[in-house]
């Protein structure tokens, strides 16, 4: 009996007996904790606890405690079944530390999927062979010897497949653009859609274009998007030689600041180049907004310059007529109290012009110098809320009025913005004056105006709380 409690077998008992359960107890633990965190190192515990801890322990009595031989059949696949698991333990904690938490704009995080793959596919087979050769006791040399033949002349055989495909995947490592970049190639301008292994798919509008990666290697091309919030770009305009280069720079320069495709924050700028040409530099959001920013600004400079007497592609305005002015004072003479008589006097006085679509007509903050009468088309009002997005207030009709602040001299609270083309009849400051004078009853409508403009706001910024 003193020599059976004397052997070495009873120790690695023991220690089985007590290590595993606390080794057991305090991986669970430990494994809760790295789940409450979220952290990517649960899955490698998880492992540990669930398969390797056990496959040693059962390993550890066999060998020890049993005395059984490490040449036998059970003893190989438990030691086989351990050191596989041992082995995918390494590869999902180096893959955890190293690339899963990489840090942005690092080689770790650049590293393509099919590089990784690659690379634990080849330890995987390199960690089996050597189970074979130490457990199992295989020849694994005359099976490596083999496959380094094969793949010497699969190689030369393959060699500009192979070159390709290793042009692309160099492409993928140094990243050069990410899924939704716009790039511009030789063959392609559009968004990323896909980047894998073999090839880069662009969507150019009219059809996916898919571009070997070997031939971007190869060619040079732009990212648009990168750097983010640098992409530009410019619209060339013709006027007459008659018009004023710095009035014809301001108006570009205020049309294209209201755009809604403008970089938050960003200046554009506009340049008077010679013979009545100029050149309008736009920044954007992003390259996507390039043909809808181009081609809003063009037609709302069509529109501006109209208003302003200036003469876009050197053409001449005949809209504005003494007849269509008559017309819209008739539409507009009920909101001003005006007779046939005043409708007459005021021709000279007025302003008529017309705004596209989406176009802002009236800015929030802004304090009003005219008074500006709808005749055609509809306006949508809205208040910034806040968050800072617009609320719809109400739709300005044929008849209404905006800017009722103007003798006031107060900023107006809410924008207006063209719903399709407006045609619009504007008065200074001083023909309102002098008409409040004749017209002390006019002076009310427009205090009471404010007032129920000012009720709309808020109850409909309320809505929004």
């Amino acid at each position: 009996m003193s020599i059976a409690l004397d052997g070495s077998w009873l120790y690695w008992a023991i220690g089985v007996g007590i290590g595993f359960p606390a080794a057991l107890i305090l991986l669970t633990e430990l494994h809760n904790v790295l789940l409450r965190r979220g952290s990517v190192l649960a899955r490698p515990v998880h492992l540990l606890r669930n398969y390797i801890l056990p496959l040693g322990a059962l390993l550890i009595l066999l060998v020890q405690a049993v005395e059984v031989s490490g040449e036998a059949t059970p003893v190989r696949v438990v030691a086989t079944a351990f050191s596989f698991g041992v082995l995918i333990l390494l590869l999902s904690g180096l893959n955890a530390t190293l690339f899963h938490a990489a840090p942005e704009d690092t080689w770790r995080k650049r590293i393509p999927t099919i590089f990784l793959d690659v690379t634990r596919f080849a330890l995987i087979a390199v960690g089996l062979a050597l189970i074979l050769a130490y457990i199992w006791g295989a020849n694994v040399g005359g099976l490596f010897t083999a496959l380094g033949i094969s793949s010497i002349v699969l190689g030369l055989a393959l060699q500009n497949a192979v070159g390709q495909i290793v042009s692309g995947l160099l492409v993928l490592f140094e990243q050069p653009f990410q899924i939704g970049d716009w790039v511009d190639t030789p063959s392609a301008r559009g968004p990323v859609v896909e980047v894998n292994w073999r090839a880069t798919h662009i969507d150019t509008g009219g059809g996916l274009r898919v571009i070997p990666n070997s031939e971007l290697a190869d060619a040079s091309f732009t990212n648009l998007s990168r750097p983010p919030g640098t992409h530009t770009i410019t619209v060339s305009t013709v006027f007459s030689f008659n018009d004023p280069p710095d009035e014809v720079c301001a108006i570009l320069t205020r049309v294209a600041a209201g755009l809604p495709q403008l970089l938050s924050g960003a200046q554009p700028s506009a340049t008077a180049t010679g013979r009545g040409e100029y050149t309008t530099s736009i920044p954007l959001s992003t390259p996507a907004d390039d043909f809808e920013a181009r081609a809003t600004f063009l037609r709302w400079v069509w529109y501006a310059a109209r208003r302003a007497g200036l003469h876009l592609d050197r053409a001449r305005d005949d809209f504005v007529d003494t007849e269509r002015l008559a017309s819209a004072l008739a539409v507009i003479a009920p909101a001003l109290r005006l007779t046939e008589s005043e409708q007459q006097e005021l021709l000279p006085r007025a302003r008529i012009g017309r705004y596209g679509h989406g176009e802002p007509i009236q800015v929030v903050g802004e304090v009003p110098t005219h008074m500006t009468f709808v005749v055609r088309g509809r306006v949508q009002l809205t208040a910034p809320a806040a968050d800072g997005h617009p609320v719809e207030v109400r739709i300005a009709a044929p008849g209404d009025f905006l800017g009722q602040s103007t003798l006031t001299r107060e900023p107006v609270s809410t924008a207006a913005y063209a719903v399709d083309e407006v045609t619009v009849v504007e008065f200074d400051r001083a023909v309102l004056e002098e008409l409040v004078v004749r017209k002390p009853v006019l002076l009310q409508d427009i205090g009471r105006a404010i007032e129920e403009r000012q009720t709309m706001v808020q109850r409909a910024l309320a809505t929004t709380e």
